[in-house]
């Protein structure tokens, strides 16, 4: 089932073109749909002993003020690398299901393919 879910994001991620990108300012607004969100990752963070060990990237400004989320847990962060230094203040796209954690929109990374770094 989790593979299906990845090759469900990646084969929108493949359909969604350039016009088809959502600032990450507007991502409230599409919670619950699955879509590519993009921005400047204004700050990031690593809680390597919080539970699930959560890697933030927070979109155009950093938290609390952050306007979206794409979060990688630890399970998955080995694939990712550095995360944490590897996006910070670079224009990326994200792709996902956007969903709503306590008032805020995030993507949840599984997977490389899920981000794209946008050289503007």
């Amino acid at each position: 089932m989790k593979a299906l879910v990845i090759l469900f994001a990646a084969l929108c991620a493949h359909s969604l073109g350039a016009a088809d990108t959502i600032p990450a300012a507007q991502a409230k607004d599409h919670v619950g749909q699955t879509a590519t969100v993009c921005g400047k990752v204004a700050g990031t963070r690593y809680l390597d002993s919080a539970n699930r060990q959560p890697t933030f990237l927070n979109f155009d400004k950093p938290y609390p003020d952050n306007s979206f989320t794409a979060i990688i847990f630890g399970e998955n962060r080995a694939k990712f690398g550095k995360p944490e230094q590897d996006y910070l203040q670079k224009d990326v796209c994200v792709t996902g299901e956007i969903k709503d954690y306590n008032g805020k929109p995030e993507i949840e990374l599984t997977d490389p393919k899920q981000v794209r770094i946008d050289s503007k």
